[in-house]
This record gives C-alpha cells, structure tokens and sequence, in this order.
C-alpha cells in the first residue's frame, strides 16, 4: 500500500478495480492512511461495507486481522505476513566477478555432443518423451532420465508456475541452492556446471551448501525456443561424480526436448479438461433453463411475462411464478453475487427452497427471515442474494411484497408516472439476525411492475463509462407501458441491444412484468 488513500469498486477510476464483481458498486469503499493508521469507508455502496461481519456506516480504523468484506472480496488487515514453507531453498549472496571452476554454456551455444553413451541417452528420452502419459509422470521420467545421463546422484525438476519455482519432480531432499545459480538459469538461459563448490568464489562461503558436502552440480533450463518454463538441478555430494562440459551439453539438450514434451502435454491437458468442462456447462445450462419458467401462467386479470438470458454459459438471476388457488399470483426475482457456475448452483438452491416455503404465503415477511437464515447456513461468506416477492391479487389489485435489498421494482401507473417499491429489509445470506417486513401497494388497471436484475440497469457502452440505468428503463417502460407484458420485455431487450451496440451482455439480465388487465390480452 504505498498510497495514502486507495479506492476500490467496479469502475476504471478506482486504484483497486474490480469490474467483474457485481456485487461492488461503481464507487464501493477507501482506504485511508493517516500516519501509520489505515481506517476504511463505505462510500454510499449499494451493498455495503462490513468489518468482522457488521456493516460500516462511518469510517473504521483497521487493527490486525480485521477482515474487509465488499462484495465477492474479503480484505484482512495485517501487518506481516509468513511465507510458505519449501522444499528449496535458494540461498542468497552478492555473485562474484571470479568464478575458478564454474562452466557456463547455453542451448544456442552448443554445437555438437560427442560420445556414444550421450547419442544413447538422446535417443532412449526421446523415445520415452514420445509416449502420452499425466504431467505428474512426465515430471517422474524426465527427473530419472537426467539423473541417469549424467550420473548424478540426486536431482530436483522446478516449474515456474506464475513468477514461483515449484517442486514438481525430485529424487533426494533438502536441496539448497544458489540464488546465483537460479537467476542465471532462469533469467539468462544460461546452463551452469560448477566442478567443484568448495574451490569456487561463488559458493564456498555458503556454509549451507559446503555442510551439505556438494562437490559438483550442473543446472539447466527447461527451455522452448525461447521460454524458460523451469530448471533441472542436479548434484553430486562426496565427490562421488565429476561431472564434465559434455554432461552440461548433454543435460541442455535433454531439458529442451523435454520442455517442448511439458509444454505439450500442458496444453493437451488444458484442452481436454476445456472440452470436458464445456460438455458440463451445456449440460448445466439445459438443466438450469428447465428450473425456470419456459412460459407465464395465464392468470385472469393478470398479463404476466418473464424474460432471463445469462451472459455466460449459465447464470445466477432467478425469476418464478407461484400460483394458488385464490387466485393470486406470486412473482419473484433473485440475483445471486457473481456469475458462472457457483452463481448457477446457489440459484438452484434458492429455486428448490423457495418453491417449499412459499408454498402458502401467510406471512412473507417471516418466510423471507426464515429464507435468509437457511439461504446463511449453507451460502459460502462471500456470497449473497438480492430477493424480491411480490403476492397479487387480481381482483383487487393489492401486491403484498417483500424487498430483500434487491432493485426496486418499478410500478408503472397508466398515466405514465413511475414508482418504485424500495428495499424492506437486507439482501440475504449477510446477517442472521436481519428483519423483513412487508408492504402492499396497490395495481390499477393497465398499471404494471416490472422486477429486473442488475444486468439491465448497469447494461454499458463498449466505448463510454455509461450505464443503462434506471431513468432510461422507466422512460421505456413508461413509452411501452400500452402494450402487453410480452411486447414491453421485447421493447427493453431492443432498447439494450440498441444502446450497448449490439455488444456481449456483461451480466445475466432477468425481466419480469405484471400488467393488470381485464381479462388476459391475446
């Protein structure tokens, strides 16, 4: 943190962008230093802020361990941090200009490699690289054939997975090795033999290289063309092997052909588990289509309609219909934080338990208390849900509704004025102990609500930091508010198209409209 004051949300102009998490506001939170005192804010989040699980309303100074929580993101101030434990150590020093008895090449720099023993163990890797077999093996038999060619007597193959050197393959254990040795490796491509540790400048006062007795040791890249992807270490204690400029070249090349061999299994397998994962997705998405509504239920009085498409493969909003035998009719809208699959089994969860407890609607507002305690013991801590109810009656016109910090439903009057049926309580899966109560407002005739989910309003343009929102939506749907539910979903759907240049939707969109009517509209 080498700022004095950081902010963090959805939007470029923050230092700590987040755009992918529906769950941040544009403008969420700061962070703010005041000498060596951090505090953090909520600015006017839709979501919120929470420090150790309760929800900030005035700036908080951070102590050690306080946990952060804003949408999808929990930040937990502390002051140091341990590293991880390793299997290798790279020992650090200032290199030397003299190196007596070290011997550097490269792979561009070899020329030939004599000597029918090396031709032999040339011959047996590639043919044994040649075969399909698990990373996990491939690590196994190149580690054996390095160590084999050159007749070492132990030996370690790292990976470079992201900016870290990662044990993949050893025989042997507790290697401590030159931070020297590493960065010309992986930095300079260089393949390095040092005949003897104890005579050269750069290691023989690493005393934790000389209490383990190493003599001799060679180091190679596992290099592509011109990627370095990790490095084989090999050594000799006791000086039971020399090795020699012809085991340096050698090991070379073998680390070459071998890294081509990595690199294509990698991307074998990275092609295979994409496939599978795709299949999945697919499947995924035919089953979560088949949980929602395929059509309204034709309820007398009522012209219902209800419209999702996920902007990937399958989403988190939720929509429904509840009938009974009143009459009445139950419309509902969920959207679960985030996108992708955790957001599409959360909202097959909310789905089944929905359907169970509002079977009778007695009381929402204690049914959605009930929900939010449930929707808590099995929702991970970085997830919530944003909910909406809303029971009509079309005989009277009376929608009771409960509003779990979800988007106000608009209310569309036939005179064009718009109002909108604010949150009652918080969205679920945040605080076991939240209250909800409900509230009725009332539907004339050619009065509609539409429920929609964050992906309408907060809809961009591909080339201007310019959302949707909701002014534009109510002006649609105040032009539109003549036609049916069905044409109104369709006239919002063009105007989003229209204003996002035909570009890919960013978030899932949910519509949903309830148009009273005298009788159903054809």
């Amino acid at each position: 943190m080498d700022q004095d004051r950081f902010t963090l949300g959805r939007s470029s102009a923050n230092e700590l962008c987040y755009p992918e998490d529906t769950g941040l506001s544009r403008q969420h939170l700061a962070l703010e230093r005041n000498g060596d005192i951090w505090s953090v804010s909520d600015l006017n989040s839709k979501n919120g802020t929470f420090v150790n699980g309760v929800r900030i309303t005035e700036p908080f100074v951070l102590g050690p361990n306080d946990r952060v929580m804003a949408g999808h993101l929990t930040l937990e101030f502390a002051e140091n941090a341990s590293p991880p434990a390793n299997t290798v150590i790279f020992v650090e020093g200032a290199p030397t200009t003299a190196a007596t008895t070290t011997v550097a090449t490269s792979l561009a720099g070899i020329k030939d490699i004599e000597g029918g023993a090396a031709m032999r163990a040339l011959i047996r890797a590639g043919r044994e690289l040649a075969g399909n077999m698990p990373l996990a093996e491939l690590f196994n038999l190149i580690m054996n054939l390095s160590i084999d060619a050159v007749g070492a007597a132990r030996g370690v193959l790292m990976t470079l997975e992201g900016d870290q050197l990662v044990v993949s393959a050893a025989r042997g254990e507790g290697f401590r090795i030159s931070g020297t040795v590493r960065d010309r490796v992986i930095n300079e491509k260089a393949s390095l033999l040092v005949r003897d540790a104890r005579l050269d400048e750069d290691f023989a006062e690493k005393m934790s290289i000389v209490q383990q007795q190493i003599r001799s040791m060679v180091a190679v890249p596992l290099q592509t063309d011109d990627r370095v992807i990790g490095l084989i270490y090999l050594d000799s204690p006791h000086f039971v092997h020399e090795f020699t400029k012809d085991d340096l070249s050698l090991l070379t090349v073998m680390a070459n052909v071998a890294a081509i061999r990595i690199e294509h299994t990698r991307l074998a397998e990275v092609e295979q588990v994409e496939r599978m994962h795709a299949k999945e997705l697919d499947q995924a998405a035919e089953i979560q289509r088949r949980l929602l509504p395929t059509r309204a239920p034709e309820v007398p009085g009522i012209d219902l309609a209800g419209y999702n498409a996920p902007c990937r493969t399958v989403g988190g909003d939720y929509f429904d219909f509840l009938t009974y035998p009143d009459g009445s009719v139950a419309i509902l809208v969920g959207d679960v934080a985030g996108k992708g699959m955790p957001a599409a089994l959360l909202m097959s969860s909310l789905q089944a338990r929905v359907q169970v407890l509002f079977d009778e609607p007695a009381d929402l507002a204690k049914l959605v208390t009930r929900l939010n305690r449930i929707i808590l013991s099995n929702c991970p801590t970085n997830r919530f849900i944003s909910f909406f109810i809303g029971v009509l009656d079309p005989k009277t016109g009376e929608m009771t509704y409960v509003n779990a910090g979800h988007n106000p439903p608009l209310v569309i009057r036939h005179d064009g004025a718009v109002e909108e049926l604010a949150g009652t309580g918080l969205i679920l899966g945040i605080m076991p102990s939240a209250q909800y109560e409900q509230k009725v407002c009332r539907l004339e005739p050619d009065d509609l609500v539409v429920l929609f989910s964050d992906g309408v309003t907060e809809a961009c343009r591909p080339d201007v930091d310019e959302e949707f929102g909701e002014k534009r939506l109510a002006d649609t749907l105040a032009e539109a508010r003549a036609s049916s539910a069905q044409s109104i979903i369709e006239t919002v759907n063009r105007k989003l198209q229209e204003f996002t240049g035909g570009a890919p939707p960013v978030d899932d969109i949910t519509l949903v409209v309830a148009k009273r009517v005298v009788g159903i509209q054809p």
